[in-house]
């Protein structure tokens, strides 16, 4: 290749013409996708090291996408400023800029709160990715996970497969009930019933030896006799589950256990 037909392919570059102008848009274009993707590609292997989960992954893709966004206005404005008549119309712009960004304000504020709005639920953290959420939307209260974050909108999962999507200014300002952050933990009471003349103690120890030996029981609260009958004595088992649903099968559990383990010892036991 000689030196004219380079100066020929330079000549086609010069941004005064609309083939210059052209292919210097399609090479930025390829630098905005390039940086886009190394980006992405960077955020991915840090969120990929990061096995103790120090790290908010809402808050991690979030960034990620005003980062994004970022390097795309970048490349716009670079573009804009090596084109002459991009440049100039710039320059006209900005002796009138006060009334453009007052337009501009007024056309894009809810756009604009949207994304302010994305910044104070990173900052503030109300809730992260796969936490649970019951709010209420025009169609009714619903439930569902968060599945997204972006600059705009927040994305709930609900059970059946749909997806609610909010603005983040809406999701912002609305009451909302985080049910991955309460403390699920329950108190799980199991009544039973002994005869009148059966031993308390020996009641007492099997039952709770039957709690003792339930891989489903966070910690026993203890069995204290709770009535007395005309013909009974009321007793109650107390333990702590770490989930409602888990403290339901262990109720059904032990009563099965504990009748067990009554009639092998010869004595009668039964649900309150």
């Amino acid at each position: 290749m000689n030196w004219k037909t380079i100066q020929g392919w330079l000549t086609h570059l010069h941004p005064d013409k609309w083939s210059g102008a052209l292919i210097i848009l399609l090479i930025f274009l390829a630098l905005g996708l390039l940086s886009s993707h190394l980006l992405k590609r960077a955020i991915r292997l840090v969120v990929a090291r990061d096995r103790d989960h120090r790290l908010d992954r809402m808050s991690v893709g979030f960034l990620a996408k005003v980062a994004s966004a970022f390097v795309w206005i970048m490349i716009l404005m670079l573009y804009a400023h090596m084109i002459p008549a991009l440049d100039r119309l710039a320059t006209a712009l900005l002796a009138s800029v006060s009334v453009a960004s007052v337009v501009f304000g007024l056309a894009a504020q809810s756009t604009l709160s949207n994304f302010v709005a994305g910044f104070s639920l990173i900052f503030y953290r109300p809730f992260r990715l796969g936490d649970k959420l019951k709010i209420t939307a025009p169609g009714g209260v619903e439930s569902g996970v968060v599945e997204d974050v972006s600059l705009g909108y927040t994305v709930l999962k609900t059970s059946d497969n749909r997806r609610v999507i909010m603005s983040n200014a809406s999701i912002s300002s609305t009451t909302m009930i985080n049910l991955s952050a309460a403390d699920q933990r329950t108190i799980c009471v199991i009544p039973f019933s002994i005869d009148q003349d059966a031993d308390i103690d020996a009641a007492r120890a099997l039952i709770l030896q039957s709690a003792a030996q339930s891989k489903a029981i966070e910690e026993v609260l203890g069995c204290p006799v709770t009535g007395l009958g005309p013909a009974t004595v009321d007793l109650s088992l107390r333990v702590r589950c770490a989930t409602p649903d888990i403290a339901a099968e262990v109720y059904t559990d032990m009563l099965e256990a504990v009748k067990k383990r009554f009639a092998a010892a010869g004595m009668t036991v039964q649900s309150s």
